[in-house]
């Protein structure tokens, strides 16, 4: 991790990024204690992880990634999302959406604030998304090339590997 993506880390705790992170391991300890909410409990956890330290780290969809289709890209997956969506998704969403609006209102928190939209996205829904770490630049003699949002270097060294440039 850059010292740059360090530094936003650590800003980001500071204005806030910790309450919503421990809101969703609020989220994934009521899950887990209901036994069949262990699925959501587990992407619960993971995106609060991501929510914690967001900087230097990239949510992506599954399928995308992966180029197939798993138990929680498929149709499996969409149910869990809504199930999702109506007990926890909504007010982790609006909790983020709230953050969000507090802190671009002052000008120096508009980057947070963009992070927790992303994260207010996510909350809505998070099962078939992957959090990946996002690499520094590309290896010598890597490609790059853009896939999405994202962009990708690909070569014998690093194949798949998410590159922040």
């Amino acid at each position: 991790m850059s010292l740059l993506n360090v530094i936003l880390n650590v800003l980001w705790i500071l204005t806030g990024g910790i309450w919503m992170a421990l809101a969703w391991l609020l989220a994934a300890a009521i899950m887990a204690i209901t036994i069949i909410g262990l699925p959501w409990a587990r992407a619960a956890f993971n995106i609060a992880v991501y929510t914690f330290l967001p900087f230097g780290h990239v949510a992506l969809p599954r399928d995308e990634l992966e180029g197939r289709e798993d138990l929680g890209t498929g149709p499996l997956g969409m149910l869990g999302n809504i199930i999702w969506l109506v007990l926890a998704g909504w007010w982790l969403a609006l909790g983020h959406l709230i953050t969000a609006i507090g802190l671009a209102i002052t000008i120096i928190g508009i980057p947070f604030a963009w992070a927790h939209l992303k994260l207010a996205g996510i909350s809505l829904w998070p099962i078939g998304k992957t959090i990946d770490v996002l690499a520094q630049g590309p290896t010598e003699g890597c490609s790059i090339q853009a896939v999405g949002a994202e962009v990708i270097a690909e070569c014998s060294q690093c194949p798949e590997r998410r590159v922040s440039i």
